[in-house]
């Protein structure tokens, strides 16, 4: 019962395929098909200046220079990326400090353990200049 059917599937494929190319000898006989484009050019626009408009044979993608990116502000996440969507190495390195700071080995600003003092400047001073950052960050985006 199924030899049959298959027989008949596999005897019909060819003119399904011929059927296909149907639209390209359309295109040959007459009607004009658009041909891709040949360049993109990428534009960056400053204050008050507009998007030139793209060709025929060439695409424009413009950027301002307040939002370089090409995903729009709203739709980008800047909040830290969860453990399942980061690459096995910052995991690693995450378990790796997790566990320097719970065995007080050295620079790790720990009360447990003999080595564990010797990182509380250095944290200390990495805490200082990523709030001088933030602040830089925050002083630069205001208009």
């Amino acid at each position: 019962m199924i030899r049959p059917l298959l027989f008949a599937v596999l005897i019909g494929l060819p003119s399904i395929a011929g059927a296909q190319t149907a639209p390209a000898d359309d295109a040959q006989a007459g009607t004009s098909a658009s041909s891709p484009p040949q360049r993109v050019r990428s534009v960056t626009l400053g204050a008050g200046q507009s998007c030139p408009q793209s060709s025929d044979t060439e695409i424009v993608v413009c950027s301002t220079l307040d939002q370089p990116y090409r995903i729009p502000k709203q739709f980008r996440d800047s909040g830290p990326i969860p453990a399942q969507n980061q690459a096995w190495g910052n995991r690693v390195a995450t378990v790796d400090q997790v566990s320097r700071v719970a065995g007080g080995l050295p620079d790790t600003c720990s009360a447990v353990g003999t080595g564990g003092q010797s990182g509380c400047a250095l944290a200390t001073n990495r805490a200082w200049a990523a709030e001088r950052r933030a602040q830089r960050d925050a002083e630069s985006q205001v208009p």
